[in-house]
């Protein structure tokens, strides 16, 4: 039987990395996550403790192509730039958020996260067809 899968399977060590990590999600994690869950925010679908490889990003929505990382005292500006540097490479958008603002201002951070994955799910790609579907230029 040949697999339909399009990405090869995760290493064990990165499925148990990424289970444990939504096990034990911060307070700001757990309060976005609640508004996230369940297509909650405009439908979009997003994915928390997300692999992607090297990486286990904290919040991905597919569609938009979006990656939001929670920051706190943990984290580093040289480490988070590299890590940033490398999702945008794969074609991804990320946007972070200290984990305080999502504790404090929620509505704000959810209102940012709207707009970008709106402006990245608006925007046809160089080279996608017309909406007319014909490949006709635009005018």
């Amino acid at each position: 039987m040949i697999s339909r899968r399009a990405n090869p399977p995760l290493p064990t060590h990165t499925r148990n990395t990424a289970k444990t990590l939504r096990e034990k999600m911060t307070d700001a994690e757990r309060t976005l996550w609640y508004r996230l869950r369940g297509s909650r925010l405009d439908g979009l679908k997003f994915r928390r403790q997300h692999p992607v490889p090297p990486y286990i990003v904290d919040f991905y929505c597919t569609e938009a192509k979006l990656v939001v990382e929670l920051d706190g005292s943990q984290h580093g500006a040289e480490v988070d730039a590299v890590r940033t540097a490398s999702l945008e490479r794969r074609g991804l958008q990320v946007v972070r958020f200290w984990d305080n603002r999502v504790l404090t201002d929620i509505d704000s951070v959810l209102r940012e996260i709207l707009l970008t994955a709106r402006d990245r799910t608006l925007t046809r790609p160089y080279g996608a067809p017309s909406p007319g579907g014909r490949g006709e230029k635009e005018t």
